[in-house]
């Protein structure tokens, strides 16, 4: 075969480059790994189909999660939504569910990210911008009304407050009388890659990590059909990691976690089945798929060889997408629906289980109704017209394919041992070490594109003077003081000695070390805020301060 190659090489292709030169003297995917004219057998000499692919269903899961998948069910299609008042987004949730989407995916505003409630100073401005304003249970019902908790499954996007707003949830739930076993869905619950991307922290590192420990270990008691988080990849590349950073990264979090719940004592097939993960989708459409692929050998290999893991769900990588924010543009926004097409086709190529299609006109604003409704049509499309449904990993055996399978999981092992030389993960992110190797990978990037080297339509080529920008969709300014006002009206309603006694339970469970979920919920039901809970676990945990 290699004899043959070369025969080719000097005979055929070699004189058709002398006639017509190529494009570009060499060729790399978008995370500058190389790529040759064609691919053959010898790329993929050394693969065993046993060992690295496998059958859907079983180890390494490779070729997918589930035996049957996609021709037993397909993924879901989760739209990603909030903004603006609770009332508001519950209007956009049922609109969704009635366009046939399956599965909630809630975005919360940066106050309550950050802990704080809507009157806070720091607040001003803020309210309800990118995503929904929530300060109390009474919000969550409104958030929530008319929607079936228990068969609809609900993603909440939420880190540093994650067990603010799960607790909120439950006790909604436990309000309409729903056992909490029939309740699923997830939380993001992901700090580390706060610290490495995103930003959105509260506490130092050891607190949060206790608290993301407790999240898992409560799920893993009461809420089995929960994913008590969702260890996400995809912030780390929307801050501009390459794809096999972004597998890397996003396993040396996950590794952390794991490591943080069984030093507890908890075995590891107790929680490991209901870990998540989450992708990006970005635009190089056959590495996107190579990773997926890599990811979920990766993480099998990882949960049997490192953590000992016994059962097969254990080891089982289940994951969103959403296909790549950052690489919507504001110039000729109509580009983005091709985009984002692209993407979700890679992501369904890949085997993701639940799937978010990002809007044409976020790169402007937040999505409106009808773009919202394009975005989703997209994955119906794929799924009921395009036909990569009707057969499991079609394109497993490309020699290309496989030879980046291999290559990206290869790289992503060298971070890994990297990182493991440094003392793991939190010593690796107190060096700043991911937070170097995405930035260097951003710049690398934005270099080639101000150099012409990397093409974005509409952008840096194929511009045009006549952009038809869509009519964007604006949050009310008056919202904020709408949303002050309920809070006022909560605060005169409930009653102050029950408060105090939730939060000073609270805030004894925080200094002993006793799990935080049940102390929470109970200051949940007795009508305390976001802010005060987060207040209160600050008075003990404190504050983290990059850098220091």
């Amino acid at each position: 075969m290699a004899d043959k190659k070369k025969d080719w090489e000097d005979k055929i292709l070699k004189p058709a480059i002398a006639r017509k030169p190529e494009r570009a003297p060499d060729f790399h995917t978008a995370s500058d790994l190389p790529v040759e004219h064609l691919y053959t057998p010898d790329d993929v000499r050394d693969l065993d189909y046993n060992r690295d692919l496998g059958y859907p269903g079983e180890y390494p899961f490779t070729r997918g999660v589930q035996p049957t998948m996609y021709r037993g069910r397909l993924w879901t299609m989760r739209q990603y939504a909030g903004f603006g008042t609770a009332e508001e987004s519950n209007r956009r949730y049922r609109y969704l569910l009635k366009q046939g989407q399956t599965g909630l995916s809630v975005a919360f505003d940066l106050p309550t990210q950050m802990g704080y409630d809507s009157d806070h100073a720091l607040a001003e401005g803020e309210v309800g911008k990118v995503g929904v304003a929530i300060n109390s249970i009474r919000d969550m019902e409104t958030l929530l009304a008319e929607i079936p908790l228990e068969t609809v499954s609900t993603s909440m996007t939420i880190n540093a407050t994650a067990s603010i707003l799960l607790a909120f949830y439950v006790a909604v739930a436990r309000g309409r009388g729903i056992p909490d076993s029939q309740l699923s869905g997830t939380v993001q619950n992901d700090i580390l890659k706060e610290y490495i991307a995103r930003g959105t922290y509260i506490f130092p590192t050891a607190p949060s990590m206790r608290v993301v420990g407790d999240i898992i270990t409560f799920c893993a008691d009461s809420l089995p059909r929960w994913n008590p988080i969702s260890i996400s990849g995809y912030h780390i590349r929307e801050a501009g990691s390459t794809a096999p950073q972004e597998v890397a990264f996003t396993m040396a979090n996950a590794i952390a976690y794991v490591d943080e719940v069984t030093k507890r004592g908890i075995d590891v097939d107790k929680f490991a089945p209901q870990l998540a993960f989450f992708f990006n989708s970005h635009s190089d459409f056959l590495e996107e798929i190579a990773k997926f692929r890599a990811a979920r050998r990766l993480w099998a290999r990882i949960m049997k060889e490192r953590f000992g893991a016994k059962s097969p769900q254990s080891m089982m990588l289940r994951f969103h997408t959403q296909t790549a924010g950052s690489s919507l543009t504001a110039q000729q926004p109509e580009n983005n629906v091709i985009r984002v097409a692209l993407q979700a086709l890679s992501a369904v190529l890949g085997g993701t289980q639940s799937l978010h299609t990002n809007s044409l006109d976020e790169a402007l604003a937040l999505p409106t109704e009808q773009s919202a409704r394009i975005a989703l049509r997209t994955q119906q499309v794929i799924a009921y017209e395009a036909g990569v449904a009707s057969t499991i990993d079609p394109l497993a055996g490309s020699y290309f394919i496989e030879s980046l399978t291999n290559k990206i999981e290869a790289a992503a092992e060298h971070y890994l041992d990297r990182i493991d030389a440094m003392g793991g993960t939190l010593k690796a992110i107190e060096a700043e070490f991911q937070q170097g190797e995405i930035q260097e990978a951003a710049y690398k990037w934005q270099l080639e594109i101000d150099r012409g080297e990397r093409i974005i339509v509409g952008v840096n080529k194929f511009q045009s003077t006549h952009d038809q920008h869509p009519d964007i969709m604006r949050v009310n300014p008056a919202l904020q003081a709408q949303q002050v006002q309920r809070l006022q009206t909560l605060r005169e309603e409930r009653d102050p000695d029950a408060v105090r006694a939730a939060l000073e339970q609270l805030r004894n469970a925080a200094q002993s070390g006793t799990n935080l979920l049940p102390l929470i919920i109970t200051a949940a039901e007795n009508l305390c805020t976001l802010g005060e809970i987060s207040d209160t676990l600050r008075s003990v945990f404190g504050q983290y301060d990059q850098g220091h």
